[in-house]
């Protein structure tokens, strides 16, 4: 998803769009590869449980501005955390996130500095540029497949963590 408007951001994701396809492989896996992202384990602590997802994080300012875009074949337990939010150690904001280039509909789950959820944008719309906001200032952002919040029971007020995540 691209962060911010403007020409350089417009130019990064063709810039990623073209690179993928001269590489042969269009697909989400090939972005995913580009990327280089780390991963790590994200636990949500829920009424009903614990729940787990395998995640890339976005730590800069480019891996945030691109984040999900062009990506079609999430794992049903996978995502992108955007940690920490915004890149660079800024101190918590108010985050606002649109779909634009993002084909696949996602849940943006919105963490507080303590590491609880704020807010949920669920089911965000495909391609939408129409802003998610956070509402309150956060201090992380995870973005998980869309309906995967109702369907696992997270809700604002769980407890989200992560390796790393007082860094």
């Amino acid at each position: 998803m691209i962060r911010r408007s403007g020409l350089r951001a417009a130019f990064a994701a063709a810039t990623l769009l073209v690179s993928t396809a001269c590489q042969g492989d269009t697909g989400a896996n090939a972005a995913t590869e580009q990327s280089g992202a780390a991963k790590v384990v994200v636990t949500v602590e829920t009424r009903n449980g614990p729940k787990a997802f395998n995640v890339e994080v976005a730590r800069t300012a480019a891996e945030q501005e691109r984040g999900l875009m062009f990506r079609t074949n999430i794992p049903a337990d996978g995502g992108m955390l955007f940690a920490p939010y915004p890149a660079g150690g800024a101190a918590p904001r108010e985050a606002s996130f649109w779909m634009k280039n993002t084909p696949t509909p996602l849940d943006i789950i919105f963490i507080r500095p303590d590491g609880t959820i704020a807010s949920i944008a669920e089911n965000t719309i495909p391609y939408s540029e129409e802003p998610s906001r956070s509402g309150e200032p956060v201090r992380a952002v995870l973005e998980i497949l869309g309906g995967k919040s109702a369907e696992l029971g997270i809700a604002p007020g769980d407890k989200v963590r992560w390796a790393g995540q007082g860094k």
